[in-house]
């Protein structure tokens, strides 16, 4: 364990273990499930509020940030497509103003480098208009709407009949983002305990020893597993949110369906062709956003993504598969409305999954000079999309607990959807008093 050991906990703490070996047991008085950009930053917030409790973060891989945090575009948003007066709009707002400020802090690169969202069609200028309007109740700051000669002096290779302009929007390493909060809680002497995978939680039983204040304890020195005692939890499991909602006793719905975006980049010699971001005009009919061009910190330029079911909750590759996984999918009713409701839309994504040609068709929209011999195949990353019964998509944040022993000790971070990276610290601070509030720390 990094950091300090944890305290004691009282008598009837949760016990959560791990895989099989020898270890002696470590107590805090919280633990976060999940050591992501979320889990992180919440994490660092809850022990700069609490100095004087003893903080864990669990994560089952040997590095951090490892999936949905170590995977994503990049891009900084500003708050544009949210509907206003949701926790997405709120957080994304406060969240991208708090990143800036934070990488200033840490001596964090970041490349505020804009973005354009830009009408092709004589029918998406309508969307375009109302999406300023969106934008301009959720107060991101420095929107406007520019036409086709603006556009080509902000991007000389995009062709667009009008655009929006989103100065703000920006682009960063999250990962780095992320192993900065870490270090940060590593630092205020919290303890990061990797390889720790959660599959168990149970109440602690009580002993009969007593602790200096009088209070029970439980803490065997040693146990058949690797275990940790805690007086409560938060979770911030991405990917596994709903599984590990389960495995406390709490609600499954709303229930994780993973979908893989793919990327396409451009070839080094041929990146000069895009300045900054670049966007579609979102379809109110299909469920994701559509391709985009998304310049790197690292100067190479992401082109896409596209949105496919993957087969496996943790699969970044074309034949990743899991019998599990796949099961747990096909099997929820919620996800059959979902493929029945944008069935020609799936079946298109689908398409271009496996044929460049189809993608870059949707990239010369945008780019007409965009041929298939300037593309390779990229990187992927897995969404967990948090879906309903009724195949509604569940886009805003959801954070629920339980009744009972566990349950009322438990805060699960049930759905962080794009923009979470970007709204990393604001979200964490909205967790911190919801914890002080259930809790009463």
């Amino acid at each position: 364990p990094e950091g300090r050991r944890g305290r004691r906990a009282a008598p009837h703490a949760v016990g959560l273990s791990s895989r099989p070996c020898l270890s002696p047991c470590s107590t805090f008085d919280v633990a976060v499930v999940g050591a992501g950009i979320v889990g992180l930053a919440s994490a660092r917030e809850l022990l700069r509020r609490h100095p004087s409790l003893a903080f864990a973060v669990l994560e089952k891989e040997q590095e951090l940030a490892h999936h949905q945090s170590g995977h994503n575009s990049g891009v900084i948003h500003s708050g544009i497509y949210y509907k206003p007066g949701s926790l997405k709009a709120k957080l994304c707002v406060q969240g991208a103003a708090l990143c800036y400020e934070y990488c200033d802090q840490k001596g964090i690169p970041y490349k505020r480098c804009g973005k354009l969202i830009v009408a092709v069609e004589q029918d998406e200028i309508p969307r375009l208009k109302a999406l300023y309007e969106r934008g301009l109740q959720n107060n991101v700051p420095g929107l406007k709407l520019i036409g086709a000669k603006e556009i080509q002096a902000k991007e000389p290779f995009c062709r667009g009949l009008m655009a929006l302009d989103s100065p703000y929007t920006g682009i960063v390493n999250y990962k780095q983002v992320a192993q900065s909060y870490a270090e940060d809680f590593r630092e205020a002497g919290g303890t990061i305990l990797t390889d720790f995978e959660v599959t168990n939680m149970e109440m602690a039983k009580e002993s009969s020893s007593e602790s200096e204040d009088g209070k029970a304890v439980f803490c065997p020195p040693f146990t058949r597993g690797e275990e940790i005692y805690c007086q409560h939890i938060v979770t911030c499991a991405g990917l596994y949110s709903d599984r590990l909602s389960e495995i406390s006793g709490c609600s499954p719905e709303p229930r994780i369906v993973p979908f893989r975006g793919d990327y396409l980049v451009l070839k080094p010699e041929k990146c000069y062709m895009v300045k900054g971001n670049i966007y579609p005009v979102p379809n109110p009919r299909f469920p994701f956003l559509g391709f985009h061009f998304t310049p790197r910190m690292d100067g190479s330029v992401w082109l896409g993504p596209n949105a496919v079911l993957a087969f496996k909750r943790e699969g970044y590759k074309l034949f990743d598969f899991s019998t599990g996984d796949f099961l747990d999918a096909v099997t929820y009713s919620g996800l059959w409305k979902l493929v029945l409701g944008n069935l020609s839309y799936g079946l298109s994504e689908m398409y271009r999954a496996f044929f460049l040609n189809a993608q870059v068709k949707q990239l010369q929209k945008f780019i007409p000079e965009v041929t298939v011999n300037d593309v390779l195949r990229g990187p992927s990353g897995v969404r967990a999309q948090a879906l309903d019964s009724d195949g509604n998509l569940v886009d805003d944040f959801v954070f629920d607990g339980g009744s009972g022993d566990i349950g009322s000790r438990i805060l699960h971070v049930r759905n962080a959807p794009s923009p979470a990276a970007t709204s990393s610290l604001a979200i964490a601070k909205m967790i911190a008093d919801e914890v002080k509030r259930r809790f009463e720390l």
